[in-house]
């Protein structure tokens, strides 16, 4: 199972989104503080619709309590100041893939430590970046290709008229 790591995330519409994205996906959601809002706000619950209550999610006091808690996971770092784009890494089914806040990123002392597990979704010019759940979304989903969409429904059906 793929898991999403938010570090502080600030924007609870954001976090609602994201959540709903791992619902469908199959993915945990580990939540590091401190947040930006209460996990109990209208907004989160609004964007996450009646997903939320089925969402594996873990919060956690600080990064430090995340490594602890989660030893030797192999995690890869969404960072605009990576050298790697995120379609060349080779993401584990069991891999945890962090982005940080939206108006700061994940914090350079972690990066630093990272440098091959950083991983960059590619834009034009002077972008400084996209929207945090479009990111998630972007890489959560080639994660899930490149494990051929495991345990996930591939065909859809109209409801009403037939293909």
């Amino acid at each position: 199972m793929i898991n999403i790591v938010l570090h502080e995330p600030e924007i609870p519409a954001n976090t609602g989104n994201i959540g709903r994205s791992c619902v469908a996906a199959g993915a945990r959601l580990h939540l590091i503080e401190p947040l930006g809002f209460r996990l109990g706000e209208k907004e989160i619950k609004r964007a996450g619709l009646d997903y939320w209550d089925k969402l594996d999610v873990t919060v956690y006091d600080n990064f430090d309590d995340f490594i602890e808690r989660n030893p030797g996971a192999k995690i890869y770092m969404a960072t605009t100041k990576a050298q790697h784009v995120y379609t060349e890494v080779n993401y584990e089914p069991d891999c945890y893939i962090m982005f940080g806040k939206e108006s700061a990123g994940i914090p350079e002392e972690i990066l630093v430590k990272h440098p091959d597990n950083c991983i960059r979704i590619p834009m034009i010019g002077d972008i400084r970046s996209l929207n945090l759940s479009n990111s998630v979304a972007i890489v959560l989903y080639e994660a899930l290709r490149q494990n051929e969409f495991a345990n996930m429904n591939l065909e859809g059906h109209l409801h009403r008229l037939s293909w």
